[in-house]
């Protein structure tokens, strides 16, 4: 798409419908406010044991379906099951082998939500995609962007509770230019009340807190499925390397566990896993905490990685608080975030998040902590 300013000159708008209740108000809203709206459900790799639960299963797309009938717009489902599967389930796979923790929430944003439907909205010659999530999106004045080009601001969504913006880290100012988030300055009760002041059928539907792909969320089902050979049992070591246990396999293992390592004297943790040894490594809870982690796969939401050292608020995974940090440039795509107060269960694979008060600056893929 070429980078347009938002305008309601173009009204057609690409609407990522789940079935669930926020991307149905999304809709509901920008029809409301003049958008030529399409909704499109996206065909991935939702288990077909639990039609009823995720955001790409039957059902959902039957929902979505329901609501868009009752809207009066177009619906259609899109097929991207052997995109997801190739860039979304397999690294899923490959990072748990590797005895990292991924998101692949993030990825699914990064390769499917903002890229490949963007791409498909384009061919329907639509301006905008949009998606339920909590976030907003705040132009900059012009001028003020990369070469004179108008920018954008990642913000998070007003309601704290919901706020979704730690997903959205890897979005680029293309991807912003041509995104909207009507839920940006709602919250969910407000979005709940709209959704039943309009009679949608999804009003009261809960929400889906699971992993789509990922039966009843339990991983190490999932993965014994997938890859039955990448389980081998080994040792449960303690800090001096003396094993005090067996684990059987280090892929249902992450830091900050308790569950599945034996009974001790003390509580005991996961600290680390030695893919290598095929060991899981156990110590206290002040093991667990860290003053600082290494950050690679860097993505900023300007475009531009930044120059100097940068005072920001830093989350290690999606529902933690933020806190404050330093991040120090090591490379062109390697920083250190330095704590103000160690951090615990710092878990290589999962993402870090720099923040400037409400403002997402972008982040990176824990590679490790210190």
């Amino acid at each position: 798409m070429k980078n347009r300013l938002r305008s309601m000159n173009t009204k057609k708008v690409i609407v990522a419908m789940s079935g669930g209740v926020d991307s149905s108000v999304a809709a509901a809203l920008l029809k409301q406010q003049g958008y030529e709206v399409i909704g499109v459900t996206m065909n991935l790799a939702c288990s077909t044991k639990s039609s009823d639960k995720g955001c790409c299963s039957m059902s959902a797309a039957q929902d979505a379906k329901k609501v868009a009938d009752q809207l009066g717009i177009p619906h259609y489902t899109l097929n991207f099951k052997d995109e997801f599967q190739k860039l979304v389930i397999d690294n899923f796979i490959e990072e748990y082998k590797n005895g990292r923790t991924p998101n692949p929430c993030i990825r699914c944003n990064q390769f499917i939500k903002f890229d490949l439907l963007m791409r498909k909205a384009e061919e329907l010659g639509a301006e905008f995609i949009a998606t339920g999530h909590y976030a907003r999106i705040k132009p900059l004045d012009e001028g003020k962007g990369e070469k004179g080009v108008r920018g954008y601001k990642l913000l998070k969504g007003k309601d704290a509770k919901k706020d979704q913006s730690y997903v959205l880290y890897r979005l680029t100012q293309e991807q912003l230019a041509h995104t909207l988030f009507p839920l940006g300055e709602m919250t969910k009760e407000e979005v709940r009340k709209k959704a039943r002041e309009l009679k949608l059928p999804v009003a009261e539907k809960s929400e889906s807190q699971e992993i789509c792909f990922v039966e009843d969320d339990d991983y190490g089902r999932f993965l014994k499925e997938k890859i039955p050979e990448a389980i081998k049992p080994g040792p449960i070591l303690d800090k001096n390397g003396k094993e005090v246990g067996r684990h059987e396999g280090i892929l249902f293992y992450t830091i900050g566990q308790r569950k599945g390592i034996g009974a001790h004297k003390e509580k005991k943790y996961v600290i680390a896993l030695e893919i290598k040894k095929n060991a899981v490594i156990i110590g206290e809870e002040a093991d667990l905490l860290k003053e600082e982690l290494v950050a690679g796969d860097l993505s900023f939401i300007s475009g531009i990685s930044p120059q100097k050292n940068l005072e920001i608020s830093a989350k290690i995974r999606y529902n933690s608080p933020g806190a404050p940090a330093e991040v120090v440039t090591l490379s062109s795509d390697k920083v250190k975030v330095i704590f103000k107060t160690p951090q615990r269960a710092v878990t290589p694979g999962q993402s870090v998040v720099f923040y400037q008060g409400e403002e997402v600056l972008g982040g990176g893929i824990i590679q490790g902590g210190n």
